[in-house]
């Protein structure tokens, strides 16, 4: 009799690493990079703000 597989893993390994492999892109397409993007200009926007506190604004020197 053969075995029941449920549905949670195809019988083709290929095919698991195929799906692996998009899940994987859809995560750093929709997750990760707009995170690592906003977190980059804020951080930059940051320290030009701190700077400019102790500096004073760009030709006021």
């Amino acid at each position: 009799m053969p075995e029941a597989d449920g549905g949670n893993m195809s019988s083709d390994p290929k095919q698991d690493e195929k799906s692996l492999e998009l899940k994987i892109f859809v995560f750093l397409t929709v997750f990760l990079a707009p995170l690592l993007a906003v977190g980059l200009v804020s951080a930059l926007g940051f320290a030009i703000w701190i700077s400019q506190i102790f500096t004073g604004p760009p030709g006021a020197g």
